[in-house]
């Protein structure tokens, strides 16, 4: 018998766990020539604001030891554009799709999540906070629960949909943050978005990225994130949703030992396009020979 590899996060019925993160598959405009975008759990858009961002001048990508440093400076069509140009394509695909949102305001941000609202073919809003707060001096929303609970209660007011929140690395305190952030109406963690990071051209004496820092993805965020995801099932009563550094198949069974309800491949996509496919078929294998009936049974079955 093949093991049961769907899962349900916020009424969201998943044939697999294995969704594609934000920011690694765009709008899904050219991935269905690799694979059929339809195996997916789930699809992470790249992230949207309220209005179009041409994002940061080049250089803006570099490769590191154990990973990538980005600074794409979150370039986007706008949400208007993105429902008139991305959604009746994205939505003939069968699978659910996850909305990526960010504002530099909680204005900016409810107003996003009013506009897709309702809208056929989007399951979900993933909500990134490690954007700056303009209104707080430049101050990411992610770097106070107190102030990233407000911004979720103000998204919260103007849509019906899940809500998953993108939780950044830089958290002192993850099970308090938890704790927090998950009495503001939310129904789903992410863990975790990327690490600031840095490299310089020795020759140049330059930095390889335009804007001098960006943020560092792939394998160097594993063991983070895994931390991270572990701290976080001590004390959530809500899903979570690891990512960061996931390449194969037993990276990805860690987090589901750790507590990860599902993931998110990131990184990989880059590298090897069939990545997540290549997981599905990895989780399946490893059940079958566990004698597993579900992926369920893997989930926070850590020993201690």
């Amino acid at each position: 018998m093949r093991p049961d590899l769907s899962i349900e996060i916020a009424g969201i019925r998943m044939k697999n766990p294995v969704m594609v993160a934000s920011g690694t598959f765009g709008y899904g405009d050219c991935m269905d020539e690799f694979y059929d975008v339809s195996v997916l759990g789930a699809v992470v858009v790249k992230s949207i604001s309220l209005y179009p961002m041409e994002g940061n001048p080049q250089p803006r990508i570099c490769e590191v030891p154990c990973g990538m440093i980005n600074s794409i400076g979150l370039q986007n069509i706008g949400v208007e554009r993105f429902l008139k140009e991305k959604m009746p394509r994205l939505k003939r695909f069968s699978v659910p799709i996850v909305v990526s949102i960010f504002g530099k305001t909680k204005n900016e941000y409810a107003e996003v999540a009013k506009r897709l609202n309702g809208v056929e073919g989007i399951s979900a809003l993933e909500v990134n906070i490690s954007c700056p707060n303009i209104e707080k001096g430049g101050i990411h929303f992610g770097n106070d629960p107190i102030t990233a609970s407000e911004l979720i209660e103000h998204i919260r007011k103007e849509t019906r949909l899940p809500l998953f929140v993108k939780l950044p690395p830089v958290l002192g305190d993850v099970k308090g943050f938890i704790r927090i952030l998950q009495e503001s109406g939310i129904d789903a963690f992410t863990i975790m978005n990327t690490i600031p990071a840095m490299a310089v051209d020795i020759k140049r004496r330059k930095p390889l990225i335009s804007t001098v820092t960006g943020g560092l993805s792939g394998p160097a965020l594993k063991p983070i994130a895994l931390r991270m995801v572990w701290e976080a099932f001590q004390v959530s009563r809500l899903p979570i949703i690891g990512v960061g550094g996931i390449m194969n198949a037993s990276d990805a069974l860690e987090f589901f030992v750790v507590g990860a309800a599902a993931i998110q491949v990131g990184t990989a996509n880059f590298l090897n396009p069939m990545t997540p496919v290549e997981i599905i078929e990895g989780i399946r294998g490893y059940l079958i020979e566990n004698k597993m009936g579900s992926i369920r049974e893997l989930v926070g079955s850590l020993k201690i």
